[in-house]
């Protein structure tokens, strides 16, 4: 099968989106398929020996941390070299318009799946009003594909309701050997606690973006002398969020990836994670398979992989001392230790072979159910 992924996002940035697409070309590849991977122009040609084509990228005004690749024709030339058997496109937003246009008009059997929620973003960027154009437009360009996937059923509800079709709920994954708490660093720690080892760490790694919310962390730091921060990962609000922190007790390391990425994650005590917009949050799966406590705000994703009080804890995003409050419980080595081992039981066997099968299998069915559609035109 000839598989051809055009998405917004791809190395050497990293994020969730990029994480579950890498692991599934592996897999892919190992099951003797063949891919290749449109996306901006980051410098990256070749990834697991997929090619990699990439489209002119450029920043945003308001969003100069991230380079966007926008639409271009040279997209149809890409797809008519590599005669794909089908076409995946990932967020399809801005270069995605080219791959859902394309696609649709070479025939070429269409899957597109959505991972950001791009109009509930937009309010943070004093954009809220326009929320309804994205709405439109996103679903506009979702309905022109065989079939639709998300990363949690709570986001599935939502998009039906909202009039997005062919729906599906992509499986979640993580990978538990590169993430565990076998990868704990003394060295790590006290680089991530700024030298206060004994302190309770907390850990943040992540975009840094207004829409993180990861200000409320601050209060915990100012209530309770027991904790310090890391926050992991940059993005365009690091010099807000340095302002909003002096004189704290928190380190900002920048990006951090690979095996320092996952001795980060198992080094610290527990992962604080405000933000209310996720469609999924890969990072939380991370954070339990290295065995850390995860706080996050009370949500319909981030309750199918978080049950409160059993291997983390939910807080109501409507009330501004839950966040605090429910942090404060950690200061209890007991019950925190509690929450981390039930972590690392609860995503023991979620590896990323059951989502990379599945979308396989997907793009099987979808090929198979094309090339019957013309003879039922006929009949």
């Amino acid at each position: 099968m000839k598989i051809m992924i055009v998405t917004e996002t791809f190395l050497p940035s990293t994020d969730g989106i990029v994480t579950r697409l890498a692991a599934c070309i592996r897999w892919l590849h190992q099951d003797g398929h063949e891919v290749q991977i449109i996306a901006p122009d980051l410098g990256v040609k070749e990834f697991d020996g997929a090619t990699v084509k990439g489209v002119p990228a450029y920043a945003f005004p308001f969003y100069r941390s991230k380079k966007f690749a926008f639409p271009n024709r040279i997209i149809k030339k890409y797809m008519t070299e590599f005669d794909p058997d089908i076409v995946h496109v990932v967020n399809p937003a801005v270069v995605g318009y080219s791959g859902v246009t394309y696609a649709d008009k070479l025939d070429i059997p269409l899957i597109a799946s959505y991972h950001t929620n791009i109009p509930q973003y937009m309010a943070y960027y004093k954009l809220g009003k326009l929320d309804w154009i994205m709405w439109w437009y996103m679903k506009k360009m979702h309905n022109k594909a065989d079939l639709n996937l998300c990363t949690s059923h709570t986001v599935l509800e939502e998009l039906t309701t909202k009039g997005f079709e062919r729906m599906q709920v992509w499986k979640r994954g993580v990978d538990t050997e590169k993430f565990h708490p076998r990868h704990s660093s003394e060295d790590m720690r006290n680089r991530l606690s700024g030298g206060q080892k004994d302190k309770i760490l907390l850990i943040y790694v992540g975009r840094l973006a207004a829409e993180k919310e990861i200000e409320k962390i601050r209060d915990v730091l100012k209530e309770s002398d027991r904790f310090c921060l890391a926050i992991v990962g940059d993005g365009p609000h690091r010099k807000e969020l340095e302002k909003h922190f002096f004189n704290t007790r928190t380190v900002f390391t920048g990006f951090i990836h690979g095996n320092e990425l996952a001795s980060a994650f198992a080094s610290a005590d527990a992962f604080v994670f405000p933000s209310t917009t996720e469609t999924l949050g890969l990072v939380i799966m991370e954070a339990m398979a290295s065995g850390l406590p995860v706080v996050a705000a009370e949500s319909g994703p981030t309750k199918e992989q978080v049950t409160d009080y059993r291997n983390g804890l939910l807080y109501d995003s409507k009330d501004p001392e839950s966040f605090k409050n429910i942090i404060l419980q950690l200061e209890d080595a007991r019950f925190r230790q509690q929450l981390a081992q039930q972590a690392v039981v609860d995503v023991a066997e979620l590896g990323w072979a059951a989502a990379a099968e599945q979308i396989r299998d997907l793009y099987t069915q979808i090929i198979e159910a094309k090339a019957v559609e013309p003879f039922q035109a006929a009949e």
